[in-house]
């Protein structure tokens, strides 16, 4: 799961940073998690937009193209284990593991327009908006009461 989160937030709109805008830092994130071979930004990129897509996150332009990375499976003393050897397989892999176990859908983007941070809603009913009720929530909460209070003096 944490491997996911933080491959969907490899950009940051409050920070104005893309890992992907850059190979060196791309390389630099796949080394530091150990995932193999980085793969080229541009394709890594079509995946990250097609994933925060299929989890409703509002895009301009045509929809993204999904990209396949390589996924092995074996069998370790009886168990089946996904392995990959680029970085691009070890975040499909996760993505899909996480598919069967029904937590796909827990999987969110936050709400507020300058965040866009995925996040997993871990509520009971699943209906999280925000990726944090203390930071997105409150300033979306605090935004619309100046709405309503300003339209209720006019």
């Amino acid at each position: 799961m944490e491997l996911l989160l933080a491959f969907l937030n490899t950009r940051d709109l409050e920070l104005g940073t893309d890992v992907l805008d850059s190979a060196a830092a791309w390389r630099a994130w796949v080394t530091e998690r150990g995932l193999g071979r980085a793969g080229d930004p541009q394709e890594v990129r079509a995946v990250r937009a097609s994933l925060r897509a299929s989890l409703g996150e509002r895009h301009d332009g045509p929809d993204p193209t999904p990209v396949a990375g390589l996924i092995r499976v074996d069998l370790s003393h009886g168990v089946p284990t996904m392995s990959s050897t680029d970085a691009l397989g070890a975040v499909l892999g996760a993505a899909a593991r996480l598919a069967v176990l029904g937590s796909w859908e827990r999987f969110k983007i936050c709400q507020a327009d300058d965040c866009r941070w995925a996040f997993f809603d871990r509520s009971r009913n699943r209906s999280r908006t925000w990726c944090s009720m203390q930071t997105c929530g409150n300033r979306e909460k605090a935004r619309n009461w100046r709405e309503r209070r300003a339209l209720s003096v006019s």
